[in-house]
């Protein structure tokens, strides 16, 4: 061995770190190397991939409070949009964005529904992707993040808790309400309580009258529908019976608006087991899921 020796400097790799690299959710500065923005915990990659488009992605966010089956509606709906055979399709961009799909569709060949998405925003799932339509003249970039019910809820009681959250549905353009018709149908009125503070936060969150949430977008999608026929029928007649407070809530704040009935287990049974009861899907047949998303892209297709 020996004292003496060469090592050499690589001062210039310091240069990378002067220059600050702005998060594309809620634009704080970052480090060029950063996985997630240390801000809002959003991926970074959204933001390398949205500097190499001209036109920047649009915004959609899937809402609802925890187990109205946000994740599996995502997946389920992805998993469509992939094949060829659809008018509307969606191309994904980057591997993290095959994520929800895969789990949705692993989990529902083993006769389960996916987990619980996690509250801390680094453990969500996001998706990027090209949106393309015969009904639109340009295909156009498209992001969503599958959002923990849970920190949405603690968004909407405490504004600015979860920044991601906050940013996110302040620049997005149009969302998809996502309520648990199986619930309402049993007389619960969690589910109506939770989706008329959601539409009153998004109101107060961007409240001007052409550009803020009264005049977005807003699909409203009663969730697990195959688990109450009639919700098929007529939607509007069913909020309107069920759900009474979201019902008014939505014909007197918003001017775009649509409610639709979906589902994706055809038959579900509860297990009993150490971790208590626990719903499974008996098989698989989706109905209704494209509607919501081909009228609420259509809609954001018409802005310039």
């Amino acid at each position: 061995m020996t004292r003496e020796g060469m090592w050499e400097l690589q001062s210039y790799k310091l240069a990378d770190y002067s220059v600050s690299h702005p998060c594309f959710i809620c634009h704080g500065g970052n480090n060029f190397d950063a996985e997630l923005c240390r801000h809002c915990m959003a991926p970074m990659a959204l933001a390398h991939q949205a500097a190499q488009l001209k036109t920047p992605p649009r915004l959609i966010a899937a809402v609802g409070s925890a187990g109205a089956g946000k994740t599996v509606y995502l997946g389920m709906l992805t998993d469509m949009l992939s094949r060829e055979n659809n008018d509307l399709q969606v191309l994904a961009r980057g591997a993290f964005s095959v994520q929800i799909q895969q789990i949705t569709m692993e989990a529902l060949a083993n006769c389960r529904f996916p987990d619980k998405t996690p509250s801390e925003p680094d453990h969500w799932n996001w998706l990027h992707s090209q949106i393309q339509s015969k009904r639109i003249k340009r295909p156009y970039e498209l992001m969503m993040p599958d959002l923990a019910g849970d920190a949405l809820l603690e968004e909407i009681n405490h504004p600015n808790s979860y920044p991601v959250i906050h940013h996110f549905l302040s620049k997005a353009s149009g969302i998809m309400l996502l309520v648990d018709a199986a619930e309402l149908e049993q007389g619960s009125q969690v589910q109506d309580f939770f989706a008329t503070k959601i539409v009153s936060y998004l109101c107060e969150l961007e409240s001007h009258a052409k550009t803020g949430w009264p005049n977005r977008p807003i699909a409203v999608i009663l969730s697990k529908a195959d688990q109450c026929d009639t919700c098929f029928l007529d939607p509007l007649e069913f909020a309107r019976k069920y759900a009474p407070s979201l019902w008014r809530q939505v014909k007197e704040r918003l001017k775009k608006y649509q409610f639709f009935a979906t589902g994706v287990a055809g038959a579900c049974a509860t297990i009993y087991g150490l971790g208590g009861q626990e719903q499974i899907p008996l098989r698989v047949e989706p109905r209704g899921i494209v509607e919501p998303f081909s009228w609420l892209t259509h809609q954001i297709s018409k802005k310039p």
